[in-house]
């Protein structure tokens, strides 16, 4: 039987912007539906539905599909919260916040993924470098969008 410790898992992360948080924010959707993909950069389109209670989801056509979660918490600009299992297709609870907060030059992106089950090393060993890459892809967005705004 697992120690308590080894079925917890709780990561934190962000990073900074130099843009509006009306763009991050835009980018954070963004990222989290048509241009999500994989750390090796394959495309995971996926679909919020952005209200609460609303489903994370990846839909695959002809009624197949992967739920990731249900959206807890929506604040636009600042906040998105979903609990569900997310990647982990097995008996997991997990939760996810973003939340955005404007700082001096920008905004800042910060990712909270708590969970707590039987999580394979395999996902818990990839967590840190799979969030990094949809935060950097959050902020390549904003940036870009900022851009065209500018």
């Amino acid at each position: 039987m697992p120690e308590a410790q080894e079925l917890i898992l709780d990561v934190t992360q962000s990073i900074e912007m130099n843009v509006a948080i009306g763009d991050a924010y835009k980018a954070l959707l963004r990222r989290l539906t048509v241009e999500s993909s994989t750390p090796d950069n394959k495309p995971m389109p996926m679909v919020l539905e952005e209200w609460p209670g609303g489903r994370w989801f990846r839909d695959l056509g002809n009624g197949q599909g992967h739920l990731w979660g249900f959206v807890q918490v929506i604040k636009p600009p600042t906040l998105i919260e979903i609990q569900g299992p997310l990647f982990m297709s097995y008996a997991v609870a997990g939760h996810v916040r973003f939340k955005l907060t404007q700082i001096a030059g920008g905004v800042e992106l910060y990712l909270r993924h708590q969970a707590v089950g039987v999580i394979d090393e395999n996902h818990r060993a990839g967590l840190t470098l799979g969030w990094d890459h949809y935060l950097q892809g959050v902020k390549r967005l904003a940036e870009q969008t900022s851009g065209q705004n500018a």
